[in-house]
């Protein structure tokens, strides 16, 4: 039964897994809201429904159903259901709820940080104040701090990123980051073989000095310059690390 408190109907068919489980819930639900068959208004089968019709656990169908209303097409009413809200277009960009499943999807990703945070870093190089660069050298000393550790410093390189970001005077440059929130650092998504992580953490962390040297000289060309070869050295090792751990079979 359909209409504006149906359930969909057929019942879903049992999920082969392929990809990450919550991402393919989310994407036939998406697919039917979209489609027509969920019409704004529309209840959602009960999380006990989902779980059999799906073959899934009750993890993946909360994290589905999370994952959608974080996406603004479905309400969750209390003790009632989750249902399609009136104004349910899918947001025109978004990353999916499981992460970036592939290598490929890590380098799609930093291609396009790399138009985007070039553009930041000339920016930076051109308006940055006393305090910005204070925060940017305090940013370098955070990552130095965390590495010395042995900690692999996924927060601290965030942190300097949208330092830059904000050294722009632009807020878009932040909020675009924060958007993008902890996909922009991918050591998360490529595991780093521990022989080869502090080299590998020690060459990242000199081509951020290099790109503060040339945002501290207001040097908009050479900022870009170096954000450009950094990222763009990022992608050639995160290629090959990948390449790596498939030989390897991991």
């Amino acid at each position: 039964m359909s209409g504006k408190t149906g359930t969909p109907s057929p019942p879903y068919s049992p999920i082969r897994p392929r990809r990450s489980l919550t991402n393919e819930v989310v994407e036939r639900i998406r697919a039917d809201i979209a489609g027509g068959k969920l019409p704004p208004g529309a209840r959602l089968h009960t999380e006990q429904e989902m779980i059999a019709a799906f073959q899934v656990s009750r993890t993946v169908v909360r994290e589905a159903v999370a994952a959608l209303r974080a996406e603004g097409l479905v309400a969750t009413r209390q003790g009632v259901g989750a249902f399609v809200v009136e104004d349910s277009q899918p947001r025109p960009f978004s990353i999916a709820p499981g992460g970036l499943a592939s290598i490929e999807e890590v380098l799609f990703l930093m291609e396009l940080r790399t138009g985007v945070e070039t553009e930041a870093a000339g920016l930076a190089a051109e308006r940055a104040t006393r305090r910005d660069i204070r925060a940017l050298d305090a940013a370098l000393e955070t990552i130095d701090e965390a590495l010395d550790r042995g900690d692999l410093a996924i927060p601290q390189d965030f942190a300097f990123h949208r330092c830059i970001a904000a050294a722009t005077g632009n807020p878009q440059f932040p909020r675009f980051l924060e958007f993008l929130g902890r996909y922009i650092i991918p050591r998360q998504s490529v595991r780093i073989a521990a022989p080869d992580a502090k080299a590998y953490l020690a060459t990242i962390q000199q081509e951020h000095r290099d790109i503060v040297s040339e945002v501290r000289r207001h040097s908009a060309a050479g900022a870009q310059a170096a954000m450009r070869r950094h990222l763009t050295n990022s992608r050639e090792r995160y290629a090959r690390l990948a390449g790596k751990g498939a030989r390897r079979g991991e």
